[in-house]
């Protein structure tokens, strides 16, 4: 192997050991080293290898991402970092792992290239003085020489910049320097791979077709519109395939053609893509005819049997029509009707508020005429606050009918949720009385070296541990204690049985003056009789109890399946005052049973 050229290693130690901020200008060197050599020579070849073996064109691809206006000589640095690199990779021979230079190396630089072309792109639009966007403008220019340098030495990169997002984003630009730019670029794209646009997807083709048939249709500038123009008749002159796309999706660029660009300094390219588009017409009109006869007699047999079906149906049609008809014209008479109900209600309402507003002021005229002049004040302070009073009632009556009509539901819910509760409770506390304890095991039997070891501790504990002699007295007196807690005890239980009790009863009651609410009619069609349900404490639990009868009988006519969950409509087992003192006879009194 010959050794690698000394000015190469000796640039790789320099990029090795600066900063990352010098290296970009150290990297420039490679210009100098590359223009020793004429293109193609042996010479050439070697110093691309080894700038490529060192590692120093990998650079040149990561810096081009970087933003160079934070970076020692800015942007013009990065344009010529573009072009160094693209003429490192043109021309240069891979010997080891070429397949990852040509399918991973490659479409990286290009990608980075692109990359940078958006961001020159970018800040010549936004440039505002002439000798900054004229900076601009040149370094872009240098980015896509260097683009088509590197893609007209490798072929198969023609499609990569076609399909790449960055591509078409600057080709979709409304500024006409850069986008003739791009477009010379396409141009060039299409003379070294005239076949590329069979190669990419549908999609990317068809962007790129629309991008440049908008151009044609949005602007009147001949500069791109001979761009434009120039880049149709290539792709035209590519494929006959091409030519029906064209003709088929932009119906009418032909009368766009001729109508809006004839005249402008470039109609030799424009009359040979309207002679294409023509021919190519000419060439379907036949096959277009034939489909479109095709498709008049299919039409034809389906409008006959449309027809038809709906000669069978004219019956049933009719019959409907009429019945939604008669069906309209009855909701629109009740309509009416309710309306003028409606208005005959709100004129008479208006005519009673009249009739006793009057006879309100007629009623106080004449009783100011029996007051005294000094007892009008006073009058009117008490009128005043009475009907002060009674809007307050009026009020307060309709909040509260309004809250209890909007919580009624959430308390449906809220017994709802308690009966389910109480059922699910009942239902776990019948299943685990009914569970049936699980037969005793004994300890495993003891060899006679773990019973003798066992007996031995026994006694070891007994000696350190030996248990304390209580009088008969002691004995006695916390004998007495334990008594006296446990009369405690069962007093306290009764008193809080009673208590108990006491709350399940106001809970009923509650409840049964909560659903007697909830069923009493309005205030507006209350009687004596539903008075008396409220004012007597007798008449609520005859109701109660007359419910509770009703809904057991129905109960008992239900059929057997809707019985299947009985079980959860027993109530617990209460144990009466007798149970209770037996089961405590039982204990130990006095040190008996």
């Amino acid at each position: 192997l010959a050794a690698a050229d000394p000015r190469v290693l000796a640039l790789a130690a320099q990029v090795t050991e600066s900063r990352e901020q010098d290296i970009p200008l150290l990297l420039l060197k490679l210009k100098g080293i590359l223009n020793n050599f004429s293109l193609g020579c042996e010479e050439s070849k070697k110093i691309k290898q080894d700038i490529y073996d060192y590692g120093l064109t990998q650079y040149c691809v990561l810096l081009l991402r970087q933003d160079h206006s934070r970076l020692c000589g800015g942007w013009a640095t990065a344009a010529q970092l573009a072009d160094i690199l693209s003429h490192c990779c043109v021309g240069l021979e891979v010997k080891e792992d070429p397949e990852e230079f040509h399918k991973k190396f490659l479409p990286s630089a290009i990608d980075s290239l692109l990359f940078l072309g958006r961001r020159l792109q970018a800040r010549f639009i936004r440039a505002i003085k002439d000798g900054e966007k004229r900076d601009f403008l040149r370094w872009f220019q240098t980015v896509t020489d260097a683009i088509c340098w590197l893609f007209g030495g490798h072929m198969q990169l023609a499609a990569c910049v076609l399909q790449n997002d960055h591509f078409l984003q600057l080709l979709i630009t409304d500024d006409v320097e850069t986008a003739v730019i791009m477009m010379s670029v396409l141009h060039n794209i299409l003379r070294v791979n005239s076949s590329v646009l069979l190669q990419v997807d549908e999609e990317t083709l068809h962007s790129v077709l629309d991008e440049l048939v908008y151009k044609l249709s949005s602007t009147t500038n001949p500069v791109i519109g001979n761009a434009a123009t120039k880049l149709l008749v290539v792709v035209a002159k590519v494929c006959k395939q091409l030519v029906k796309l064209l003709t088929a999706r932009y119906k009418g660029l032909k009368g766009l053609l001729s109508n809006q660009w004839t005249g402008k300094g470039f109609d030799r390219d424009l009359s040979q893509l309207l002679d294409l588009l023509y021919l190519e017409q000419s060439n379907g009109k036949g096959e277009l005819e034939r489909q479109h006869q095709a498709a008049c007699r299919i039409q034809a047999t389906w409008r006959g049997f449309q027809t038809r079906k709906r000669l069978k149906k004219l019956p049933q049609a009719v019959t409907a029509l009429q019945r939604s008809f008669r069906a309209k014209r009855e909701q629109e008479l009740q309509h009416l009707k309710k309306q003028k109900e409606d208005e005959a209600l709100k004129l008479q309402m208006q005519l009673q508020r009249q009739r006793a507003m009057r006879l309100f002021h007629e009623r106080q005229l004449a009783l100011l005429e029996i007051i005294h002049a000094s007892q009008v004040n006073k009058y009117m302070e008490e009128m005043e606050g009475k009907s002060a009073v009674t809007i307050q009632r009026f009020w307060r009556g309709y909040r509260a009918r309004r809250n209890f009509h909007q919580q009624r539901q959430s308390l449906k819910e809220y017994k709802a949720a308690v009966v389910i509760q109480r059922a699910a409770c009942k239902f776990l506390e019948k299943r685990r009385r009914r569970r049936l304890l699980s037969p005793w095991k004994g300890p495993k039997g003891l060899t006679d070296e773990q019973r003798l070891a066992l007996q031995q501790k026994v006694d070891d504990y007994i000696k350190l541990h030996p248990a304390s002699q209580m009088s008969e007295e002691m004995s006695k007196e916390l004998h007495m204690q334990a008594q006296e807690k446990l009369a405690q005890f069962l007093l306290r239980s009764r008193l809080d049985q009673r208590a108990a009790q006491r709350r399940e009863t106001l809970l009923a009651q509650v409840n049964t003056n909560v659903e007697l609410l909830m069923n009493a009619p309005g205030l507006a069609e209350t009687t004596e009789k539903d008075l008396d349900v409220f004012v007597s404490r007798s008449i609520p639990v005859a109701t109660k109890a007359r419910q509770s009868h009703n809904a057991m009988l129905k109960y008992t006519r239900w059929p057997w399946w809707k019985k299947l969950g009985d079980e959860f409509m027993e109530d617990d087992v209460i144990p009466d005052d007798d149970a209770l003192n037996a089961e405590l006879g039982t204990l130990l009194i006095g040190g008996k049973k």
